[in-house]
């Protein structure tokens, strides 16, 4: 009879290493990090481009283009174009779990919908239709007021 190895290739396996939970907190800080930097990099980049709706440069952007054009730019996520489908897609976040990246929907008027990028401390990225491209926080009066929801988008973080 012949060895195991020889008729089946068996192999033994060796069992992975135990990542603690530190060390798994250690990396995720790091990966939030590295996505931090990127979207203050993008918005810096950004910062100023004019509204326009339906645009997808940088002689004008619309909200839901900026989310559009920031996920493919820098995460490699094509995501849906329009604000109403950004919004159908990801898994609900609650506002205190908010993590870099998520996207942050509000209510802007009667059936108009708002997007924007969440990055740290409450603030967010967005293309705003009086200044462009800015960076607004969650607990200004306009955007508290107008708080939808966020979902969080599922991509192999740096």
């Amino acid at each position: 009879m012949l060895s195991c190895g020889v008729l089946n290739g068996c192999a033994v396996l060796e069992p992975l290493p135990r990542v603690s939970d530190q060390e798994r907190e250690r990396a995720a800080s790091v990966d939030q990090q590295a996505i931090i930097d990127v979207l203050y990099q993008q918005a810096q980049a950004w910062e100023g481009v004019p509204y326009r709706l339906g645009g997808l440069s940088r002689t004008g952007i619309d909200c839901s283009g900026f989310v559009y054009v920031t996920y493919l730019k820098q995460f490699r996520v094509k995501l849906p174009r329009s604000t109403f489908r950004q919004s159908k897609i990801g898994d609900p976040v609650f506002r205190n779990d908010l993590r870099a990246a998520d996207l942050v929907f509000f209510r802007t008027g009667q059936g108009v919908r708002h997007v924007g990028i969440y990055i740290e401390d409450g603030r967010f990225v967005h293309a705003s239709k009086s200044r462009g491209v800015m960076l607004s926080s969650l607990a200004n009066d306009y955007w508290s007021k107008r708080y939808w929801k966020a979902i969080r988008i599922q991509f192999d973080r740096p």
